[in-house]
């Protein structure tokens, strides 16, 4: 599900027609159905649940290029005594969302591993994700300051602009990256009933 569309599911979801027929199945399809029911109890559009599981069927990044993806969402976000990292958030899989529902990243974001490969290759005579930490380190400085960077680095300044970016978005909207922040959201009030000091004070203690 596209995390855009999260807030969606805050929403109470129409009936479906599956729902409208449960009463003619058997008990297992009625079951199935109910299942089906609730999952899509989102407040997406049928249309918009059909998009997305067929984005979801489909496959952009191939594994060499997912690997290299985890490796640098952990170096920007990494695992600390605090909370997990960026691949402990499902950042890659974010991304590999993304990318699919928003096309327009796709040149920038493969063209910019590519690129990542080629100058580690010319470099360490490695890939990126086959690299030590301090020569993925050594390079990443370079692409990571815009304001410092050399003019022949600019296509990796564009390409780990985007990446900290989808990294950043991918982990503070995940489950990890909001307990990350501390942030609880709104929450119903308890009633735990009168004070005792006010019950005492009109006598009512014993009532």
């Amino acid at each position: 599900m596209n995390r855009r569309e999260s807030l969606k599911t805050l929403g109470i979801g129409t009936l479906s027609a599956s729902a409208l027929l449960a009463s003619c199945k058997t008990d297992t399809e009625n079951t199935k159905a109910a299942k089906e029911t609730v999952a899509d109890k989102t407040g997406r559009q049928e249309f918009e649940i059909i998009r997305d599981k067929s984005l979801q069927a489909k496959k952009f990044f191939d594994p060499v290029e997912m690997a290299a993806i985890t490796v640098l969402a952990d170096l920007i976000i990494p695992k600390d005594e605090h909370s997990g990292s960026a691949s402990d958030a499902g950042v890659p899989d974010f991304i590999e969302f993304i990318v699919k529902d928003e096309p327009e990243h796709q040149l920038l974001m493969r063209g910019g591993l590519h690129w990542l490969n080629l100058q580690c290759m010319n470099r360490y005579n490695n890939g990126f994700k086959d690299c030590s930490l301090q020569q993925q380190t050594e390079l990443l400085n370079e692409i990571a300051y815009p304001a410092k960077a050399t003019p022949i680095m600019k296509p990796g300044v564009a390409f780990f602009n985007k990446m900290r970016d989808l990294t950043a978005i991918g982990f503070f909207t995940s489950k990890i990256g909001i307990q990350d922040l501390g942030y609880k959201g709104n929450s119903p009030g308890k009633w735990e009933g009168v004070p005792k000091d006010v019950l005492e004070k009109y006598g009512l203690t014993n009532v």
